[in-house]
Formats: structure tokens, sequence, C-alpha cells
């Protein structure tokens, strides 16, 4: 089993996203906020669920795509670190 660590820009992005959908519907971001999560912990089972990162030639840069969401991840020596948390249609800057 993979110990997961979040960065606190993965941490604050979350956080972004959860405020920016709970304007509309509060119910709503905490359930995607959850299942985010979910999809989160399957990787300490399944490091390497993910694919590689198209835009970085790096093995272990890895992304879940998840609903509108690519949850991006790094796979180290020792634990697997999440980086981002972005919207799909945004731009990937790591």
């Amino acid at each position: 089993m993979v110990e997961i660590k979040w960065t606190s820009n993965a941490l604050e992005e979350l956080d972004d996203i959860a405020n920016y959908i709970s304007k509309d519907s509060p119910k709503y971001a905490q359930i995607l906020i959850k299942q985010i999560y979910e999809m989160i912990s399957h990787l300490e089972q399944f490091p390497k669920f993910g694919r590689q990162v198209p835009e970085y030639n790096n093995p272990n840069l890895r992304e879940i795509l998840y609903k509108n969401y690519r949850i991006i991840y790094l796979i180290k020596q020792n634990h697997l670190e999440i980086i981002s948390i972005i919207h799909g249609s945004r731009l990937l800057n790591l």
C-alpha cells in the first residue's frame, strides 16, 4: 500500500473547485469532492492506475480523469504525491 501525500497547491485547487461549485449547489460540491477523494484512495492499492500525462514525457507523472477534472499525481520512491486537480479545459502548467 502506497502513502498518498498532497501538495498545498492541490489542496488549494480542490478548495477552489468546491467553492466555485457550491455557489450553485453546496450539496453537489460536497458530493463531487467526496468522489474525487474516493478516486484518489484507489491509488493506495494501484498507484499506476492513471495514465501518463500526455504533455510530459515522465512515466511517473500520471493522471486520473474524473468527470471534467484531471487529478495529476507523481509516483515517488516511498509515496505518491497529488500535485494538481484542474478542470480539463484548463492548460496544465506544472
